[in-house]
């Protein structure tokens, strides 16, 4: 750490990656060449390192992503367990079904832990690269759910539609689009005219609005009555700023992780977490305010 921490109130997200891999191999994802050697991962040392993160910030959100948090559900339980309720819980997931894992076990889980999970984030892409399970599963989920696509180099925009309409017909449902983050820098973070991502959705949807923060941002359509959201976020998460106020330079933490083996990091660059200076932390308020537009009612 080069300099003391700030946070915003509640405390910085901490994304938790769980220590089994899955079966996928969508071409955008980054974490994959961490699974390659499963040595040293170990959901007891996740779960000392979450007690630790809800002693610091006993309001933060957590984030569970991997790999597949939804591959094996003991685990994931056992984990879950360990977060009081104080926290916001979100699962980053392909909501997987094989012939050891069915449909049914998937909602009974949910219905379980229906007053734990604040929402799951279900991968769909316009280009599949995984087995999907059924669309009518999602319906039956006991917890809200949000549809996330990557929109993924030269996505075939001519998909557009046919995929909002496949999704318009389950109750429940929401988009996010997602900019592939790798490719985000803080000079296209909010660039609106060289954006094809969002020039085409303009086309396709009614735009009610924009909201963001330093690190990230979304822009707000009305597709027939479905919420659709464009997200950019920049592939790290501390931002170096000094404070006018006091002269204090601070490293300003969006997201904390914790790692396979339990380890906290501060940054998605790799950055271990100063976890006693942490402790410490100054908080501020949100940064994240509507810039265009409204919230949507």
């Amino acid at each position: 750490m080069k300099h003391p921490y700030k946070t915003r109130e509640g405390g910085a997200t901490v994304t938790i990656f769980v220590p089994y891999d899955c079966k996928n191999h969508c071409p955008f994802c980054i974490n994959k060449g961490e699974y390659a050697d499963l040595t040293g991962f170990s959901a007891e040392k996740i779960c000392q390192s979450i007690r630790t993160m809800d002693a610091i910030t006993p309001y933060c959100d957590f984030v569970f992503t991997g790999g597949e948090p939804f591959a094996n559900l003991e685990s994931l339980q056992m984990m879950l367990d360990t977060i009081p309720t104080t926290h916001k819980v979100y699962i980053n997931t392909t909501l997987p079904v094989s012939e050891h894992q069915s449909e049914d076990d998937i909602v009974a889980f949910t219905e379980r832990n229906k007053d734990k999970i604040t929402c799951i984030n279900i991968s769909r892409h316009m280009q599949r690269y995984v087995v999907e399970s059924n669309d009518a599963l999602l319906s039956r989920l006991a917890v809200p759910f949000r549809i996330n696509c990557v929109l993924f180099k030269d996505y075939p925009s001519e998909g557009l539609v046919p995929y909002l309409e496949r999704f318009l017909k389950v109750p429940g449902a929401s988009i996010q689009f997602r900019f592939d983050y790798t490719a985000t820098t803080p000079e296209n973070l909010y660039d609106q005219e060289g954006d094809r991502i969002l020039q085409d959705l303009k086309k396709i949807a009614p735009y009610t609005g924009l909201d963001g923060c330093r690190m990230r941002c979304g822009f707000h359509f009305d597709y027939k009555g479905m919420e659709l959201t464009y997200h950019k976020t920049l592939p790290y998460s501390t931002i170096v700023e000094t404070d006018p106020k006091d002269g204090v330079t601070y490293d300003i933490l969006y997201d904390i992780l914790i790692k396979q083996n339990g380890d906290i990091h501060s940054d998605w660059t790799g950055v271990l977490m100063d976890v006693d200076a942490y402790r410490k932390v100054v908080f501020e308020p949100y940064d994240l305010h509507w810039i265009e537009g409204s919230a949507r009612a």
